[in-house]
């Protein structure tokens, strides 16, 4: 009679101890999409206002990309406006310039005042919180794509629209006498990705 009555106890407290820990398991995985949020929040909001000082001051810096960082420091915002994205870029060698966490800077990408250059981004698509580009397949040509960079805002047209194969490599049909940017993401439901090819409208 002992013997069941510790043996109850004992599973009482292995049964307490695993609910315990499964609250806890659930209040971590609730908090970080709105740890995330938060922390993308205060970097929209700290560019946002190192653009108000850029404009207001007439000081354009470089932003040279030559530091590594572990802070989350956005140096320019891309914004379409049909898809309603609104997301920071990240320096390429920022730890945070990964498609596993937001819209990559791939490494041949030139910045958006490179004359003729190509501004070149990926990211997810699917249902994850990290898919920025999952809405990519509704843009259409003549749709706006901006970026904000150095205290300019960069306008580019959707010019062209076409699939590739999954391969790991990407073809780029550009202009390359013009100013362009290149978004890249995987197409739902195939091996395949689309690319599209913006050209810029205004300097």
């Amino acid at each position: 009679m002992q013997k069941r009555k510790e043996k109850n106890k004992l599973l009482l407290i292995i049964g307490i101890v695993y609910y315990i820990s499964g609250l806890l398991l659930l209040a971590y995985v609730i908090s970080i999409p709105i740890l995330n949020s938060k922390k993308e929040s205060k970097a929209l909001s700290n560019f946002y206002i190192q653009e108000e000082k850029k404009n207001n001051t007439n000081q354009v810096q470089n932003n040279k990309e030559n530091r590594m960082t572990n802070n989350l420091e956005y140096i320019a915002v891309l914004k379409i406006p049909k898809i309603k994205l609104e997301k920071g870029l990240v320096a390429k060698d920022s730890k945070y310039n990964n498609i596993d966490y937001g819209i990559k800077i791939l490494k041949e990408s030139d910045s958006p005042d490179v004359i003729n250059g190509n501004v070149i981004l990926a990211a997810h698509s699917g249902t994850a919180d990290i898919s920025y580009f999952n809405n990519l397949d509704k843009l259409k040509t003549n749709d706006e794509v901006l970026i904000l960079y150095n205290g300019k805002t960069y306008q580019y047209k959707i010019v062209n629209i076409y699939d590739i194969d999954k391969t790991g490599k990407a073809k780029i049909n550009r202009n390359n006498n013009k100013s362009t940017i290149t978004l890249i993401t995987c197409r739902n439901g195939t091996n395949k990705q689309i690319v599209l090819i913006g050209e810029l409208q205004n300097l």
